[in-house]
Formats: C-alpha cells, sequence, structure tokens
C-alpha cells in the first residue's frame, strides 16, 4: 500500500490528484469544528467531557460518521450519513419500483438521474435529521446526563431553530459537493473517504482514553493489548474481505459472417460479505429507535422500563442477542435485493454463457441461488462476530460504546482502504503501462 502511494506521489497528475484529496480532507475536517449559530459552545463542550466518560448516548453511530461533529452540533454535524441513508433508500426502491429498475438498465444516462435523486433525498432526510437533532438539543435530552444540557440552545425561538435546521441542511449539501468533487478531480470515492476520515478522526482520542481509564502500567497494558485486538481484526477483515467464491462460466463460439466469436473462460466472483457493512447500520439504527421512543416518551409504563433495562446497555443479554439476530436476517435480506439470480442467468443465456455441468436457463438461477445462500451463512456470522467486539470491550476493558475497533469502524475503514488503493495502483497502470516494450 506505502509502495503504491509513493509511486503515485512521483507521477505528476496523480499527485495533483492526491493533493486535491487531502485539501478537500483538510475543508472536511475544519468544518467539523465550526459551531452552527445559536449554540453556547461553552455549554457543548462541558456535556461533551461529561460524555466522553460513559457512552455517547442514543446518537453515538451518528456521530462516528460525521467524524464527532454531530455532538458539537457543527455546521457538518450530520456529515455523510444522510447522504448514506439516502442512497440506501434508493437501492432499495430500485428492486420495487419499475421506473428506478429501468433508469438503473440504462447505462451512465439513468445512473445520473437515480444520484440526481439522490441528492434531492439527501436534502431532504438533512432537513428531517437537523430538525430532530436541534429538538433534541432543545430539550436537554442529547446529553441526558450532564447538568447544563438544556442550556445547549438559550435562545429557543422559531427563528434561531429554522436558522439552525438550515445551516445543518447547506452543511450537508456542501459535505456531498466536496464527496463529489474528489470523485470527479480527486482520486475517486469521495463519499466513502470522507466516511474513512470521519470515522478515522476518532481513533487517537479514543485510544488515548483507554490509555488513560487503564490501571495496568499505568494503562499501557491495556493500550497495547487493545492495539493487538485491532491489528488481529484488521488482519481477520481483510481475509474475510477478499474472500470470494469463483463460480467458472464458459461461453460458446458463435461465428457472425466469417469472424468467430465467444470461446472465452471467465468466473463470476461471488463475496463471503457480499453486503459489506450495511446489515450492521440497519441493525444499529432498527436498534435505537426503541430507545428512542423511550427516551422521549414522558411515561413510566412498563414497557418503557423494559426498554432501558435490555435495549439500551450494550452488554446485555437480550441487546446482544437482538443485535446478532438482526445482523444475519439484514444481510440475506440485502443479498436477496442486491443479486437477482435469475437476471444473471438470463444474462448468461442471452450472450451464449454457460457453468459447466449446468444447464442454462432456470437451472442456473438455482445454482447461483444455492452457492449464493451457502456463503451468506459464514458471511452473516463474520459480520455478527465482528460487530460484537464492542461488547466484549466494554466488559473486558470498561471502554465506551465508541471503541476504536468497534466492528463498523473495522469493516468501513478497511473496506475503503483496499477499494482506494486498488483504484490509486489501477490509475497507475493505465499510466506506466508498458505493453511489449520492456
Amino acid at each position: 500500500m506505502l509502495t503504491a502511494f509513493a509511486r503515485a506521489f512521483r507521477t505528476p497528475d496523480l499527485r495533483k490528484k492526491l493533493l486535491f484529496t487531502l485539501a478537500i480532507i483538510v475543508v472536511y475536517r475544519l468544518g467539523t469544528h465550526i459551531p452552527i449559530p445559536g449554540v453556547d459552545y461553552k455549554n457543548v463542550q462541558t456535556c461533551i467531557d461529561s460524555a466522553s466518560k460513559g457512552n455517547q448516548g442514543l446518537f453515538g453511530l451518528v456521530n462516528m460518521f460525521s467524524g464527532g461533529a454531530l455532538l458539537q452540533i457543527t455546521i457538518f454535524a450530520l456529515g455523510i450519513m444522510p447522504y448514506i441513508t439516502a442512497s440506501i433508500i434508493l437501492q432499495l426502491l430500485t428492486v420495487v419500483i419499475p421506473r428506478l429498475e429501468a433508469l438503473k438498465k440504462e447505462g451512465q444516462a439513468g445512473t445520473a438521474k437515480i444520484t440526481q435523486y439522490t441528492r434531492y433525498l439527501t436534502v431532504a432526510l438533512a432537513i428531517l435529521q437537523g430538525t430532530g437533532l436541534v429538538a433534541t438539543a432543545r430539550s436537554g435530552a442529547l446529553f441526558g446526563t450532564c447538568p447544563v444540557g438544556n442550556q445547549i440552545v438559550p435562545d429557543q425561538g422559531i427563528f434561531t431553530t429554522i436558522t439552525m435546521v438550515i445551516c445543518m441542511t447547506a452543511g450537508t449539501a456542501v459535505v456531498m459537493w466536496l464527496g463529489e468533487l474528489i470523485t470527479d478531480r480527486g482520486i475517486g470515492n469521495g463519499m466513502s473517504i470522507l466516511m474513512f476520515i470521519s470515522i478515522a478522526a476518532s481513533f487517537p482520542s479514543a485510544l488515548w482514553a483507554i490509555k488513560q481509564q487503564g490501571s495496568l502500567a499505568d494503562g499501557w497494558i491495556e493500550f497495547g493489548t487493545v492495539i493487538a485486538v485491532g491489528l488481529v481484526m484488521v488482519g481477520l477483515v481483510v481475509f474475510v474481505e477478499q474472500a470470494q467464491r469463483r463460480i467458472p462460466v464458459q461461453y460458446a463460439k458463435r461465428m457472425i459472417g466469417r469472424r468467430s466469436y465467444g470461446g472465452t473462460s471467465t468466473y463470476i466472483p461471488l463475496k463471503v460479505n457480499q453486503a459489506g457493512v450495511i446489515p450492521v447500520i440497519f441493525a444499529s439504527s432498527l436498534l435505537y429507535i426503541p430507545a428512542l421512543i423511550a427516551q422521549f416518551s414522558s411515561s413510566n409504563s412498563g414497557w418503557k422500563s423494559w426498554i432501558e433495562q435490555n435495549l439500551t446497555k450494550g452488554d446485555h443479554p437480550i441487546y446482544i442477542t437482538a443485535y446478532f439476530l438482526l445482523i444475519v436476517f439484514f444481510a440475506f435480506f440485502y443479498v436477496a435485493i442486491s443479486f437477482n439470480p435469475e437476471e444473471v442467468a438470463d444474462n448468461m443465456k442471452k450472450y451464449g454463457g454457460f457453468i459447466p455441468g449446468i444447464r442454462a436457463g432456470r437451472p442456473t438461477a438455482e445454482y447461483l441461488s444455492y452457492v449464493l445462500n451457502r456463503i451468506t451463512w459464514p458471511g452473516s456470522l463474520y459480520l455478527g462476530l465482528i460487530a460484537l467486539v464492542p461488547t466484549m470491550a466494554l466488559v473486558g476493558f470498561g471502554a465506551s460504546q465508541n471503541f476504536p475497533f468497534g466492528g463498523t469502524s473495522i469493516l468501513i475503514i478497511v473496506g475503503v482502504g483496499l477499494e482506494t488503493v486498488k483504484q490509486i495502483e489501477s490509475q497507475l497502470q493505465q499510466r506506466n503501462y508498458e505493453g511489449f516494450l520492456r
């Protein structure tokens, strides 16, 4: 990886792209520290200091994706989360709405149209999430245990509220624009790189907090153990993320005029973790809903007490079981809607392709579905085990919910890192391809 970056810096046009990407990252990180109008910055810092000693409540996942900007209520408080949510919603709706499915098949023009819809939906979600964040901050529920939590927004007038929501929505639009700039003029994968930076930005402080909370050798034993566990997890994630089941495909020769086409052999790569990190995000978001309802509920009924006792603590057995089962379910659900064996089998049959030993058409679709279900089981179990690492950290080290080497953060960082390195290497290969002249 370091060799690829060194070679990229020696190539003039790639060096410009890398420097441009670094400049955009600096702008993004600056925006995560600029508070929006109407917020008492001193009270916010007081509450953040008190929250860092425990968990960060229901907003830990969103705060991680925003690089810590959510709890500081800055102009980039919502971060990249509205765009991620909009992209997932559009991807799910593509299977349901025929118009979106037709656009997806139109190639570049259809993809551009879906991207435009994603932008509109991102702005709408930013308005909705910004309104919810402002309402939560005004009520004091953003930092439930902070003594000055209800004084974060001193002026609770309608004009101040609208101004705060507009600022956060504009910040989300700017973040989306910065990501597209990296995609167009930088090294690519703009949104993924911003997500990578948001998560990686919290690593140093989280690691140092574990060192300060440790008791063995002034905390260095715990610090070294966490680093070792992190390296093992990174190696495991890289191994599984690269693992794939290659299904061989052969194409029959076709005579068109006097020319012969086809006769080649290739394969269909089916990844073990076909769903990526999306099942973990879905499961975390779904488990936040009951706790969020209980937090804003003013009643003292039994269901509220049960939720507060069982579904708000990350180390509770019921929470762990529900989290694991939801991840497994969403892994199968997402794979089922993102990979269509019938469509793949029809395309293979159309172009004269077949799997050796399997008849073309419906038997091919059934075989692909069978293989996909078999490899999704270990992939979903792997996701569930990786996601439970923060829970084990809570028990073993007394760490916060935002344990630095948590499942979601490690999966995203390793996945984005691998994809970025592959993209840089492909661009290097295009510029340094020697062909037959060596």
